[in-house]
């Protein structure tokens, strides 16, 4: 019970501070929105493009990219932003299993919203190719849920090496490849309006990778914390 309070605390610290500055929200709604914007107008100068076989391929990757990118500006300052003097505080009066668990739902809770609004931005802007919305949306939902996971965990080792932003991405490369390579193909069967019985190995992969990053986090970052 202990550790949940703690989490729970921080967790509406978190918030908190968000709501304060709007700093990440708005920074990566900004993002997003040129971003497919940018990528509107580069799809209207392709002439007929939008009917040609390979729209579909392109749509889903391209929205994957920006999600990708989206998430990595939002959640690395995840505790590259914290000062030295604010985590010896928390070092103080909360277990680094509560801190670490806080950050996750926090990222989680933050990109879950990013990632709606941006397929909605992406939905207004390009032609509905997707056969299978509701599968579509639970699989966005399941990579802001992996992207939160992966880049958490590496922005708090990152952290603990001088906050090195090009240590984060060589760390990250390894993790996020396969995470990706799954919710493309996930979201393309979607889009393809493939019978979703034929992606639940894909999805319990991925739920695999997850759970073994977070167990890894959790038992991690104690040790990285000490230090």
């Amino acid at each position: 019970m202990k550790l949940i309070d703690q989490t729970w605390e921080l967790l509406k610290k978190e918030v908190v501070l968000e709501w304060r500055s709007k700093y990440a929200f708005n920074g990566v709604l900004l993002y997003v929105v040129s971003t497919v914007f940018i990528c509107y107008i580069s799809f209207n100068l392709s002439a007929g493009f939008s009917k040609s076989e390979g729209y579909k391929v392109v749509w889903n990757v391209l929205f994957w990219i920006i999600i990708l990118f989206a998430s990595v500006n939002a959640i690395a300052k995840s505790f590259l932003q914290e000062s030295r003097s604010r985590l010896l505080y928390y070092y103080s009066i909360a277990s680094p299993q509560a801190i670490i668990l806080s950050k996750t739902i926090y990222n989680i809770l933050l990109m879950s919203l990013l990632s709606v609004l941006a397929l909605v931005v992406y939905l207004l802007f390009f032609t509905n190719t997707i056969g299978d919305p509701l599968f579509y949306f639970t699989v966005v939902i399941l990579g802001a849920f992996s992207f939160s996971t992966v880049f958490t965990m590496i922005s708090a080792i990152a952290s603990k090496a001088g906050n090195n932003g090009t240590l984060m991405a060589i760390l990250s490369f390894p993790v996020i490849i396969p995470v990706i390579m799954i919710l493309i193909k996930l979201s393309k069967s979607a889009m393809d309006g493939i019978d979703r019985s034929l992606s639940y190995g894909d999805i319990g992969v991925l739920c695999a990778i997850n759970a073994i990053v977070m167990a890894t986090a959790l038992l991690l970052f104690p040790f990285l914390w000490r230090d």
